[in-house]
């Protein structure tokens, strides 16, 4: 379902976005490293994986939660949940946005996570099981909820609008985006604070997701394992991080004087209804999502200047992905930079499409295009991937994917803002 299309109503537009990655502790500092080809990934180090299908990962390495929250948050909140307290601190810094009573009910949170708070459940199971039912924390309840980094972040900053979870596995962080620019287009909200987290680097999501052939075994080569679109792909790289945007109405943008960076111009979402984690193999759901997004925002697929891929580096998603844009974008596809983000930073599961989207916004402000690192042997030789190297480009519209298990697809059309 997309809003109507009158592109003369309320405009969500982005005034501020924060980011926790493997490559960077902060938006800006992630956005340096993917422009230098940077990696993230290396051998993991915060469980013990000597004996998993696979050692490596992209851990977000020197985060210090009490930079952001006093030591009483820091132990009822789950890593993925701080995470996402941080990002949101710097995207409401950014935005220059304090949220006072008077706007307060007209502010929502919309924070997407594919598992949620794993590591907090983790913790509370090895505790019953070691101590007994008193062994457990009076705050499981709340820690071990998929809505916790919502409820903390609406707690923290006095956002009394709608408080959501978005759980649509690797779709998770586009859909909060694409769901909040739909809440300010309906004018259920004229402020919300929209993204996705996830930590799921446990010995438990790790044994499973190996165990499924999905994940790179490439151990021998970390930063080399993620290569998205390139003929020796052999699985993706499991991660952790935050993305959040702030999305206002124009209207209360403009009220305020705050700045524009982009438009959450279009959003869809389908399913497969086809298979657990393959994805269709003709790209069904994918290419209606992309097509939904392309006309929610009355954009022509001419009009396109750059595709951050949901490029995982899985050999049936990549090639899925591919002949999906090819069949939505036609030859657009071959003359414009298509690249995959998770080349570096691996996969941030629920969080990938939020920082993902950040990344199309800073496109469009920058005119860099982040590389496809790895990308030695491309699977289409027409297709600029833009591998190993960033390449300058004038972007006025970024198409951002998201596919995820259990066949949810996203699309997420950002727009540069006129203003």
């Amino acid at each position: 379902m997309s809003a109507p299309n009158d592109h003369q109503s309320r405009k969500a537009v982005v005034t501020g976005w924060g980011a926790v990655t493997p490559v960077g502790l902060t938006a800006d500092d992630s956005w340096r490293s993917l422009l230098a080809g940077r990696s993230g990934i290396a051998t993991i180090e915060c469980v013990d994986a000597s004996d998993l299908p696979t050692d490596i990962a992209g851990e977000v390495r020197g985060f210090d939660p009490e930079n952001y929250l006093s030591r009483k948050q820091v132990r009822r909140m789950d890593p993925y949940a701080q995470y996402a307290f941080a990002a949101t601190a710097e995207a409401l810094q950014m935005a220059k946005l304090d949220i006072d009573e008077d706007m307060a009910p007209r502010v929502a949170v919309l924070i997407g996570s594919g598992y949620g708070p794993m590591n907090a459940i983790a913790e509370q199971v090895a505790s019953l099981a070691a101590k007994g039912p008193r062994g457990v924390s009076p705050f499981a309840p709340v820690t071990g909820a998929i809505d916790s980094a919502a409820g903390e972040i609406s707690l923290a900053f006095g956002a009394a609008g709608p408080t959501r979870a978005v759980s649509t596995a690797c779709a998770s962080g586009t859909d909060a985006i694409g769901e909040a620019a739909r809440l300010i287009r309906y004018g259920v909200a004229d402020v919300v604070i929209a993204g996705g987290a996830e930590n799921i680097l446990t010995r438990n999501e790790i044994a499973g997701s190996g165990n499924a052939k999905a994940l790179s075994t490439r151990t021998d080569a970390p930063t080399e394992a993620c290569r998205p679109f390139d003929e020796d792909r052999d699985g993706f790289v499991m991660s952790a991080g935050a993305g959040v945007m702030i999305l206002e109405s124009a209207q209360h943008a403009a009220a305020r004087s705050a700045p524009v960076y982009a438009e959450v111009a279009g959003y869809a979402a389908t399913s497969d209804a086809y298979h657990w984690t393959a994805p269709h193999p003709e790209g069904r759901g994918a290419r209606a999502a992309m097509r939904g997004a392309l006309a929610d925002a009355g954009i022509d697929a001419s009009e396109v200047d750059y595709v951050n891929a949901h490029g995982t580096s899985t050999v049936l998603n990549d090639r899925a992905e591919l002949e999906s844009v090819r069949a939505v974008l036609g030859d657009r596809a071959t003359r414009i930079p298509i690249s995959s983000t998770k080349s570096m930073t691996g996969h941030m599961i629920g969080a990938a499409g939020a920082v993902e989207a950040i990344v199309g916004a800073l496109v469009i402000n920058e005119g860099m295009i982040p590389p496809t690192v790895n990308c030695h042997r491309p699977i289409d030789d027409e297709i600029n991937f833009v591998p190993l190297e960033a390449q300058a480009h004038e972007v006025d519209v970024v198409m951002s994917n998201s596919f995820g298990f259990g066949g949810h697809n996203a699309v997420l059309l950002l727009r540069r803002w006129p203003g």
